[in-house]
């Protein structure tokens, strides 16, 4: 099974191999808001996560406008037990992105336009 996530950076592929869409077929299916723990593979400017486990965060999706914190997953970071301890901090515990203010109080929203992707 093949899904495509996408954040500011770009696109990212997610590659769930038929094993582990058999024992997560639930999640993968039916989630409205699911994580996906695994590996990065990176070709160019062609991104492949590659799931190792999928979480299934459909009940606090209704709860997300109100969350202060990012979501945590139920899993520690694998490089600490392959490499007997943390080898360099963890990024998800780096300090926050400062976000931009966007507004433009002139601009009307039907002057804007925004390209579409066809992923046929």
């Amino acid at each position: 099974m093949f899904l495509t996530i996408e954040d500011e950076s770009g696109i990212a592929n997610v590659v769930v191999w038929p094993k582990l869409f058999e024992k997560s077929r639930r999640i993968v299916l039916g989630a409205s808001l699911m994580g996906i723990n695994g590996r990065i593979q990176r070709e160019g400017d062609v991104v492949h996560l590659v799931a190792q486990q999928l979480f299934d965060f459909t009940a606090e999706l209704s709860s997300l406008a109100d969350r202060d914190t990012e979501f945590k997953l139920p899993a520690g970071r694998g490089d600490e037990f392959a490499h007997g301890g943390t080898v360099r901090p963890d990024t998800r515990d780096a300090a926050p992105m400062k976000t931009r203010d966007i507004f433009i109080p002139d601009l009307h929203i039907d002057s804007l336009k925004l390209k579409s992707r066809n992923f046929h």
